[in-house]
């Protein structure tokens, strides 16, 4: 393996295992994300909708209100 290469698989190892321990992760998606275009709105919408067994419409109102996916499965149920 170049340096370079292995250099990149520590620092994506360390990033990974900085945002497990921040709680930003849950299972194998990161839930923390800033929702700036409609694909990332896009994606929260359906992360959101299969965690919670919401349809895409409910789902997307949730995750607009509440701004990111943890905080509206945080809410789904209220």
């Amino acid at each position: 393996m170049k340096a370079g290469t292995a250099q990149k698989l520590m620092l994506n190892m360390l990033s990974t295992a900085v945002m497990i321990r921040l709680g930003r992760v849950e299972g194998n998606r990161m839930v923390h994300m800033q929702l700036t275009n409609d694909k990332l709105v896009a994606r929260g919408t359906r992360m959101v909708a299969e965690a919670a067994g919401l349809t895409d419409d409910e789902a997307r109102t949730l995750l607009l209100r509440w701004g990111s996916v943890k905080e509206a499965l945080e809410h789904c149920n209220d």
